[in-house]
């Protein structure tokens, strides 16, 4: 059986984001992740993906840009129909969880590391 997919929204090749880190947690710990991101480069062995994932393949959007870059966004994460989407510390965005709580989708304020790393994920 796969795992449901993470999608990692702002993935970056630089190892000190949070971004990073996540996408190689999520990896090291079996989960299937999407790292999408808008510079070249690799997390690990995972590529950073720039186009985006076709729909109903994605259990859970993490985000790693903040309100304002989100909304560039709002209309294709909605269409994803994500089954969650986690606003990781600085990318709370009400609008966003409105439009999303609107459509069903569960929102939550956290961390995707200490979700990962307490077994909460």
């Amino acid at each position: 059986m796969q795992t449901p997919i993470t999608l990692v929204i702002g993935a970056s090749p630089n190892p000190d984001r949070y971004s990073f880190l996540a996408t190689q947690l999520l990896h090291e710990k079996k989960y299937q992740v999407y790292p999408f991101g808008i510079k070249k480069g690799q997390i690990g062995e995972l590529e950073i993906l720039h186009d985006w994932p076709k729909t109903g393949t994605i259990d859970t959007v993490t985000l790693y840009v903040g309100p304002a870059g989100q909304v560039a966004y709002y209309d294709a994460i909605l269409s994803l129909a994500p089954r969650r989407i986690i606003f990781n510390p600085g990318t709370e965005n009400p609008d966003l969880q409105a439009l999303a709580t609107a459509k069903g989708i569960e929102t939550i304020e956290a961390c995707t590391l200490v979700l990962l790393k307490t077994g909460q994920y």
